[in-house]
């Protein structure tokens, strides 16, 4: 019947229908609703399926787009020079192009296909891009290798096993962290020595320097901060860039040679230098570094001032300056409460300036820059201080401006490196053995991570000492060791007769074996003081 019916134009008008028109209206109002129900659900298919399609399209020409650029990262720069393509005069009037007018009337050349990002010239692009958008473009040159080198990795691998491993660590660590010489009982943090991003780096600059063989290598500062891993680089012909009057100079680097950033990483300034002087870069920065970083880039894309809880002078906080647009530089907790009073009652405006004068960025304004903070971190800080800076700048942007508005004027990260918290986790709860008489704590003199190993068992009233190498004890039983107020003393008498108990841990720049080559130096000191206490074992 449906079939041998004329289609009325207007099938569902209620008036003046036609006797065919009224079967029409009698079998639609049956059969309509499902038939119009199963059209829907195929268009809706439909639409989902052509959706998706497009979807995969897109992303298939984001990732070819990517793979282009990261293999060539010039590209852009050279189509930007290109003529403006002058379309045909059939279709010229479809679309709004630019004319060079240096091309003929009658010149014409077929459309090129857009990329993602803008064809504009080098210098303009960088002017308008944002730090990290740097970076990564610094991180796409293929003389760019933060990967280490495969085929002199298995090489480097047993340098570190020779140079850094030590039987005497190893056996501790199968015995309860426990080492009973003559007289001596050593107790060992169960946690302590090289974290994993140092131990890469080193790895990294050993593969590099095997890799590129009689190239020039250069390092922009200390690969870690350790004297005795620092002497093995220089011995290998690693050269490190002079610093003079406080600035480095960068004029031996020439093109072609080869420079690695150390762990703590490089500013941004040097990673562009070095970029345009031809180099090729080793980038060694540790992964939780680079993660505060892009901390520091989301506090500038919210328009938010970084405040960041670290040494102004130390190598890692310069470079994470080096990535935000404006920041403060809090050292502690008392510097945290001077800037959180600041923000709530005002102050003079003169003095905050000369006070935090090495630790802001150029042009800040304490009036205009305080109104909304990211915390970041040195990730070598003491956690449980960062964390108490973070709540107390929460409540003081409370208090300024409500808690419902606390959102938009604070925000942080946990940017504090497991390693450290770990490492200071260990000697509290070796500060809970009681027998221990006093603490030997091994690592660099400038190791922000080791001086704050030693603030532990001090502030618990356990005596503490910080040597940065094995020679700082002696044979005549005295010890060269940094004060926790960064003075450098030598205390005669260390060891006394009888029994002694002794600490042990390392910062995370401490190979094992100078670890173990300190514990010995102990031993023979005490051997000079107990002799047959010391033969016994």
């Amino acid at each position: 019947l449906y079939g041998s019916l004329p289609t009325s134009p207007y099938p569902y008008f209620v008036g003046g229908h036609s006797e065919r028109d009224r079967i029409m209206l009698q079998y639609s109002t049956f059969h309509g609703p499902r038939r119009r129900a199963s059209h829907a659900r195929r268009i809706m298919f439909s639409t989902v399926a052509l959706g998706a399609c497009l979807c995969l399209l897109f992303l298939l020409g984001l990732v070819l787009s990517y793979h282009s650029e990261s293999r060539n990262p010039d590209v852009l720069s050279t189509l930007a020079q290109i003529p403006a393509v002058k379309f045909a005069p059939s279709f010229a009037h479809h679309a709004s192009v630019t004319r060079d007018p240096s091309l003929s009337s009658s010149a014409s050349c077929p459309p090129l296909r857009r990329s993602r990002m803008n064809l504009i010239p080098k210098s303009t692009e960088t002017a308008s891009e944002s730090k990290r958008e740097q970076l990564k473009k610094i991180k796409r040159n293929p003389e760019f290798n933060r990967m280490g080198f495969k085929d002199t990795r298995e090489y480097a691998e047993k340098e570190m096993f020779n140079e850094f491993q030590s039987e005497i660590i190893k056996s501790m660590r199968e015995n309860s962290y426990t080492l009973q010489k003559g007289d001596i009982t050593f107790r060992l943090a169960q946690d302590f020595g090289f974290c994993w991003g140092v131990e890469r780096a080193v790895q990294m600059a050993i593969e590099a320097k095997m890799h590129f063989g009689d190239k020039t290598i250069h390092i922009t500062n200390e690969i870690i901060h350790n004297p005795g891993v620092n002497d093995k680089m220089r011995n290998m012909g690693i050269k490190f860039i002079p610093v003079e009057d406080g600035v480095k100079n960068f004029d031996q680097v020439k093109n072609g040679e080869v420079v690695i950033l150390p762990a703590f990483g490089a500013t941004l300034e040097e990673m562009k230098l070095l970029t345009d002087r031809g180099v090729q870069i080793v980038d060694t920065t540790c992964p939780w570094v680079s993660k505060v970083w892009n901390s520091v880039d989301s506090h500038t894309k919210k328009g938010h001032t970084s405040i960041i809880h670290g040494t102004w002078s130390h190598e890692e906080t310069i470079a994470t300056a080096s990535f935000a647009e404006d920041y403060i530089i809090v050292k502690n907790m008392a510097e945290a409460e001077y800037v959180a009073d600041y923000i709530l009652n005002g102050g003079d405006r003169a003095e905050f300036l000369e006070k935090f004068k090495n630790a802001i960025s150029k042009g800040f304004d304490p009036d205009v820059h305080l109104k909304k903070l990211g915390l970041a971190n040195q990730t070598t800080m003491y956690k449980k201080e960062t964390r108490a800076i973070g709540q107390m700048l929460q409540k003081t942007m409370m208090q300024k401006y409500g808690p419902e508005n606390v959102n938009e004027h604070y925000m942080e990260f946990d940017t504090i490196c497991d390693a450290t918290q770990e490492r200071q986790d260990a000697i509290h709860e070796l500060i809970l053995d009681k027998s221990i008489d006093f603490f030997l704590i091994v690592g660099g003199w400038d190791s922000s991570n080791t001086r704050h190993l030693v603030e532990i068992p001090h502030a618990e009233g356990i005596p503490a000492y910080h040597i940065d190498r094995a020679e700082r004890l002696r044979p005549d039983n005295s010890i060269e060791h940094r004060t926790v107020d960064g003075e450098i003393e030598v205390l005669e008498n260390l060891l006394k007769e009888g029994p002694v108990t002794i600490g042990v841990t390392s910062g995370a720049s401490t190979p094992d074996s100078y670890v173990a080559d300190a514990m010995n130096r102990l031993v023979l000191m005490k051997s000079a003081v107990s002799p047959a206490a010391v033969a016994e074992n």
